[in-house]
């Protein structure tokens, strides 16, 4: 069986504080993008993992494919499998392409061999992988809080819109990122502020990384005002990573701008 974990995009990240266990209490949207890698699970006579695309840094028996897997097999009994993963989004670029993949792994498992596991039991499984993992046993926007793993419905539709990613060939590690950040509460909650109008998400929809990061990587600054030079009605860094979005209300194709490094554009859903 196959499936797609997709990515997805932050609109808006505060870092509100951090925790006593060294993470930091966050609140930000995750909206699913389908720019996706490709999984396929089927039972076989012994495990075997393989996996393609994009390198993935790290021996293959430390993917969080694998995690995924080895937690349903101590609580499940899962049998042996045949695990492919072709890797087509990139990696340090704050889209969560590997949480997406545990996640589907968790999803398609549940399938295969028919578990019958709840929604609400696989995100306690997937949170167990990551802070954002939880986000991607469902394929709706969620508000997360917490670490990111505490989520919790919005109402938000961007079907319709056209998004424009883009991928730079500059990685910036989680550490990185939040060494640069110092916490506080904003006046407005993410919540509030996207149930305002799109057009002025500019200028009350923050990225709380943005600032350290821009400093420290000019480029990726300068991307995000590309995207509002060529008609972004939004556009911000997504989550901690390098990569940088633009919101357009109507279909563009501006691969001939970002012409250095990994480009995809689609619609929302």
């Amino acid at each position: 069986m196959v499936c797609f974990p997709h990515c997805k995009i932050n609109l808006g990240l505060n870092v509100v504080s951090k925790r006593p266990d060294g993470f930091h209490h966050v609140e930000t949207c995750f909206y699913p993008v389908p720019f996706a890698d490709i999984l396929e699970i089927i039972p076989a006579p012994e495990f075997v993992f393989t996996q393609s695309g994009i390198a993935v840094p790290g021996r293959p028996e430390e993917n969080l494919c694998l995690r995924a897997y080895e937690l349903l097999a101590k609580d499940f009994g899962v049998g042996n499998v045949k695990m492919h993963l072709h890797k087509i989004i990139p990696m340090g670029a704050g889209l969560g392409g590997g949480s997406s993949d545990a996640a589907f792994t968790l999803r398609l498992l549940n399938t295969v061999f028919d578990l019958k596991i709840s929604i609400e039991q696989l995100k306690r499984y997937a949170s167990q992988i990551g802070s954002d993992c939880s986000f991607f046993v469902e394929d709706t926007p969620r508000l997360g809080t917490g670490r990111g793993e505490i989520l919790s419905p919005l109402s938000l539709h961007l079907k319709g819109h056209y998004l424009v990613l883009i991928k730079p060939e500059v990685h910036v590690s989680t550490a990185d990122a939040y060494s640069g950040v110092t916490p506080q509460k904003n006046e407005f909650s993410v919540e509030e502020i996207l149930k305002l109008p799109l057009a002025v998400w500019r200028d009350n929809l923050k990225n709380d990384f943005e600032k350290s990061i821009f400093e420290k990587y000019p480029l990726i600054g300068r991307l995000k005002e590309k995207m509002y030079s060529l008609g972004a009605a939004y556009a911000s860094m997504s989550g901690s990573g390098s990569s940088v979005f633009g919101i357009f209300e109507k279909p563009v194709d501006l691969k001939k701008d970002f012409s250095d490094g990994v480009y995809w554009s689609g619609e929302l859903k």
